[in-house]
């Protein structure tokens, strides 16, 4: 059962169209919202493990600098 304050927007803000098009709108919306979150959140993660090996790849880079060095 749709709550009477959803239904209340939905007729409010339909416009010309039926209500069955601005609930499935809305729905899209919702579940992009929801894609960009899940997507914001992998990308925190991935990127604080990376913060978390910087010791490990200033390490290779201090060897391949002195490596390069010997050329």
């Amino acid at each position: 059962m749709v709550d009477a304050e959803i239904n209340d927007y939905v007729d409010t803000t339909k416009g010309d169209r039926s209500a069955s098009e601005r609930v499935n709108e809305l729905l899209k919306r919702a579940i992009l919202a929801e894609q960009y979150e899940r997507l914001e959140a992998e990308a925190a993660a991935f990127f604080a493990d990376a913060a978390g090996d910087r010791g490990e790849t200033k390490r290779f880079q201090d060897v391949a600098l002195r490596t390069f060095g010997r050329d």
